[in-house]
């Protein structure tokens, strides 16, 4: 059998080493349009910074390699221009002109380009560029050997905070444009608060809401579209990307969502041996069930090999992904799975959400540092749709645990159950992920009720009163306007200070105190919902509605 792959690094090198360790017999052609079939994509913008200082650390397999060890005909600078399904042949571009080259199955992994947005004068700018491969990265290299000064990232997705944080650990001044009203919007408004936190104390310029609308003086400035104007010597796109799908479409495959190729449990196209795997295709969002666009490097891989699998007369199936995915930005690390609540709540889902927070290990031990989640789950079947994580330490631990979870079926009654590894320098005998569950199952045993942030205001508008169980030292970090204090310890002597007739909600640091404050007043006769995530988080997201004595 003759298989050609169209495209390389994730999903075409992982068919075609399968594809060798499954069918040694078979002929196995790799064309890829670059100088690189095997690149560290997801390394590139280490580089940019010196924190992988070679670079050929980010070539993974060279063509020699690969026929060494796989008998693998890889050909970078061989372009396919063509496929054409009735003579089952390809049209090939490469450095000695054109050739056609015959299949008897043919794999497509393109991948994604990036998107380019549509801004007055950006052909005429020659400081802007963007990043998915080895060249991209070797034109931003050769522009930073100008030593600008100024540069701006635009898109604050997690390559467009990646692009910043490593642009700034080399010592430019960094500005990040975002036209959503938040950073990194696979995360929820709050979660993603904590980032641009970190972004701004780490002297990054983050602007949310606006997008950059025209380029001038050839790039050197980026008007917005609220008016300003900023100054950049260097600027990355990096607004998202779309998939590679112009093979696809002009060989009459069809295609769907945002213009991916799509494919069925087997990876097999409208066209017959035809197959396409990574970033190029449409997928199951697993969770819902409904068509999605999900380029990540781990599903890419795994589509590759399973391609191979099918192509070789195994049984697999495409299971489709449910999209985790974490991003370091400079001493915080953020991550998520699943769906967020507002893509849950959008697909019609019955959602309730819970805040804890905890310690990466042991509180005790020393150098433990604050980890936050979020769940997002069904207060009623306990099925867990999604999870958000940030902190210093351990979140890809969290979060690859929530990740298992939802790909496992478990629910929320399951997440007490769990069992991790406990010594105090590595965890805590009630891990954060316990406590989520722990946290969900009162929520849904109607034992505890909460509120979100979001709805603190409109709650009081509606006559419920806010209390505050943090001691009085506390409040000198901020504190909530109109809010009664009552510090926990005084709860059960000063509950007669409180109308029964009336609705309160409690609030303490990080909704521990107030959970164990909405049970003593529950088992008073007091109406009380708990403030999930608290002080800390409402800070967190709202610090201009506080107060600061």
């Amino acid at each position: 059998m003759k298989i050609i792959i169209v495209g390389g690094v994730a999903g075409g090198m992982s068919a075609a080493t399968r594809l060798r360790r499954l069918m040694e017999d078979a002929e196995i052609i790799v064309l890829e349009k670059g100088p690189f079939v095997s690149f560290a994509n997801c390394g590139l913008p280490y580089y940019v910074s010196g924190e992988i200082t070679q670079r050929d650390a980010l070539l993974v397999q060279t063509p020699a390699s690969l026929q060494a060890r796989f008998n693998l005909d890889v050909r970078p600078f061989h372009e396919v221009t063509k496929i054409s399904p009735a003579t089952k042949s390809v049209t090939i571009k490469n450095q000695q002109g054109t050739v056609e080259e015959s299949y008897d199955k043919l794999i497509l992994s393109p991948g994604a380009k990036p998107l380019i947005p549509e801004m007055a004068g950006l052909l005429a700018a020659d400081n802007v560029y963007s990043l998915r491969n080895v060249p991209d990265l070797d034109k931003i290299m050769e522009a930073l050997e100008k030593e600008p000064k100024q540069a701006t990232v635009i898109g604050a997705g997690f390559i467009g905070l990646e692009m910043a944080e490593n642009l700034k650990t080399r010592g430019l001044d960094v500005t990040i444009i975002e036209k959503a009203p938040q950073v990194l919007p696979p995360l929820d408004e709050e979660m993603a608060a904590f980032v641009e936190n970190e972004l701004k104390a780490k002297g990054i310029r983050v602007i949310t809401g606006e997008s950059a609308q025209e380029l001038i003086e050839a790039g050197k400035k980026i008007i917005l579209t609220n008016g300003e104007e900023i100054s950049s010597d260097l600027t990355i796109l990096s607004v998202g990307v779309r998939p590679e799908n112009t093979l696809a479409v002009e060989a009459g495959i069809e295609v769907g969502l945002g213009g991916g190729i799509l494919v069925d449990e087997n990876y097999q196209t409208s066209v017959s041996d035809i197959f396409a795997v990574g970033d190029a295709i449409v997928v199951k969002q697993q969770i819902t069930g409904k068509d999605a666009l999900i380029s990540l490097a781990s599903p890419a891989n795994r589509q590759g090999r399973q391609v191979a699998d099918v192509i070789a007369g195994l049984k697999r199936k495409n299971r489709g992904s449910i999209g985790t995915a974490i991003v370091r930005v400079f001493d915080l690390a953020a991550a998520s799975t699943g769906l967020n609540e507002r893509v849950a709540k959008q697909a019609g889902l019955d959602v309730q959400v819970i805040h804890v927070s905890g310690k990466d290990h042991a509180g005790y031990y020393p150098e433990a540092s604050e980890v936050t989640l979020k769940l997002v789950f069904d207060p009623t079947t306990g099925t867990i749709y999604g999870a958000q994580g940030v902190g210093a330490n351990g979140i890809d631990k969290r979060i690859d645990i929530l990740a298992t979870a939802i790909k496992g079926g478990l629910t929320i009654f399951d997440l007490p159950e769990l069992e991790f590894t406990y010594a105090p320098p590595f965890g805590s005998a009630k891990d954060p992920v316990n406590l989520l569950g722990y946290g969900a199952i009162n929520l849904a045993e109607g034992i505890s009720e909460s509120i979100q942030w979001y709805q603190l205001k409109a709650e009081q508008e509606k006559g419920r009163q806010l209390i505050d169980v943090r001691n009085p030292d506390e409040l000198a970090k901020g504190r909530f306007p109109n809010a009664i204090n009552l510090p926990l310890n005084q709860l059960r002597e000063r509950m007669n200070e409180l109308d029964p007739a009336k609705e309160y909600i409690v609030s303490c640091h990080s909704g521990l105190r107030s959970y164990v404050a909405e049970r003593m007043l529950k088992q008073n006769g007091f109406n009380v919902k708990n403030l999930d995530g608290a002080f800390a988080l409402y800070k967190t997201v709202r610090p201009e509605e506080l107060i600061y004595d």
